[in-house]
């Protein structure tokens, strides 16, 4: 994330380490620490040769892979800048927010975790978002976004007028991105955060509208799983054509509605409506 005295992501140090055990790491330089598969990664602003070198003599870890790369080379090439969709208009830390009638401002720290809002799938599922509580406002109060990533999909249901937002992910480091996020923009009374592995442990999803924008293999988890069916609407996005009828194939179409198919730049998204008997009730 950023701290003073930096304002902007410009080059990104990356250090990939062979445990995730290595103590506290106190450095004004450190972006942030990415816990996965039994590895640490850690992200800095500047050459951290000889902190590393450190780190590795007091725990006797090892340097799997090292990396310097361009922020935007990070970002698939793209500059982070502020855009708008709808009435919500998002802009990162270093750009003066946008301001104006109607407008629903969202200031973001995308730090290095997925949902800087220029991903097809992100800009997709804000898209659905917006004609949602636009077509439809005040029926979609209960809110539960997986994989929330920088937690721009479940600031933007805030914004909207989401009354009570759930947002999960695994990454213990996405999770503080979007405690980050929720506070930039004052939201801590309607977004609850919570870190957990949605592939042992999936959440009671008796809630107004489900946010999974997720890869293929958890998506496939998720469908066969009778308790993922609880909502009464879901936007599933993270897939692209070719992984669509493995998909349909997985849905328990019976209790289930498509409402909406949209595509954007080779990437998917649904819109499902759940008729199961009696989840209009579920409270």
């Amino acid at each position: 994330m950023l701290k003073p005295p930096y304002t902007q992501y410009d080059q990104l140090f990356v250090y990939n380490f062979d445990r995730t055990e290595l103590g506290e790491i106190d450095d004004p330089d450190l972006i942030g620490t990415w816990i996965e598969d039994e590895t640490a990664i850690l992200f800095f602003h500047t050459d951290k040769t000889e902190f590393i070198a450190e780190i590795c003599a007091r725990t006797r870890a090892e340097i799997i892979y090292e990396a310097q790369l361009d922020y935007r080379d990070w970002e698939a090439g793209l500059d982070i800048t502020s855009f708008q969709v709808g009435p919500l208009a998002v802009s990162p830390l270093w750009e003066s927010p946008v301001a104006g009638e109607h407008i629903l401002p969202i200031r973001l720290d995308p730090s290095v975790i997925f949902g800087s809002g220029f991903h097809a799938t992100t800009r997709l599922c804000l898209e659905v978002l917006c004609d949602l509580y636009g077509d439809q406002p005040g029926q979609f109060q209960r809110v539960m976004d997986l994989g929330c990533g920088t937690g721009l999909l479940a600031i933007g249901a805030a914004r909207l007028g989401a009354g009570e937002v759930q947002a999960i992910d695994n990454n213990p480091f996405a999770c503080q991105v979007a405690h980050r996020n929720r506070e930039l923009n004052h939201c801590e009374q309607i977004i609850q955060i919570e870190q957990k592995d949605l592939r042992t442990a999936l959440p009671d999803t008796r809630v107004d509208l489900v946010i999974a924008n997720l890869y293929k293999g958890l998506l496939l988890d998720f469908f066969n799983n009778p308790d993922f069916w609880n909502a009464k609407y879901y936007l599933i996005s993270g897939f692209i054509p070719s992984m669509e009828e493995e998909l349909l194939t997985a849905l328990p179409l019976q209790h289930l509605k498509l409402i909406e198919r949209r595509q954007k730049d080779n990437w998917r998204l649904w819109l499902l409506a759940n008729q199961k008997p009696g989840v209009n009730n579920l409270q």
